[in-house]
C-alpha cells in the first residue's frame, strides 16, 4: 500500500510503501521518548521523499550514524535514517496522512539499545 505523509506544515511531504495493516515501534531511548516517536522502519527503496529536501535539517548525537532529519520550518521528525539499519529509513507513522487499515504498536527497549538493535534489522532488508 502507498501511504503520503508530511511534517505538521506540509513543507516535508513523501510517500511510503508498507502493509495495510502496520506494525510499529515505540522506542523507550531518550530521542524517541522526549519526541513521541512511532517507528515504522523501511528499506530505502520503499520511501520516497516528494518535497522539502532544502527544508530538511539533520541533527546527529553519540555514534553520528543516525541522521536525525526534521523540519527547518515547523521542526517535526517525519522520517530519518535509524542507527539500527543506516540503509533504511524510519518513518513516524505520526506523520502519515494515509491511514492504514490497523497500527499494532510494539515495545521497543532503545534504553538498552546495544542489547536490542539487532532484533530490528530484518526490517530494512530489500525485498
Amino acid at each position: 500500500m502507498k501511504y503520503r505523509g508530511a511534517c505538521h506544515c506540509g513543507a516535508i511531504r513523501f510517500e511510503a510503501e508498507a502493509p495495510q495493516d502496520l506494525t510499529v515501534e515505540d522506542c523507550n531511548c531518550s530521542i524517541c521518548k522526549k519526541s513521541g516517536y512511532l517507528h515504522l522502519l523501511l528499506p530505502a527503496d520503499k520511501f520516497t521523499l516528494i518535497q522539502g529536501r532544502g527544508q530538511l535539517q539533520t541533527y546527529t548525537f553519540n555514534t553520528g550514524t543516525a541522521k536525525h532529519t526534521f523540519c527547518k520550518v515547523c521542526g517535526i521528525k517525519a522520517f530519518y535514517t535509524p542507527r539500527s539499519h543506516p540503509e533504511g529509513v524510519s518513518v513516524n507513522a505520526r506523520c502519515l496522512e494515509t491511514r492504514p487499515k490497523s497500527v499494532s504498536i510494539e515495545k521497543f527497549d532503545g534504553e538498552h539499545w546495544e542489547d536490542n538493535a539487532h532484533t530490528l534489522a530484518y526490517k530494512s532488508e530489500v525485498e
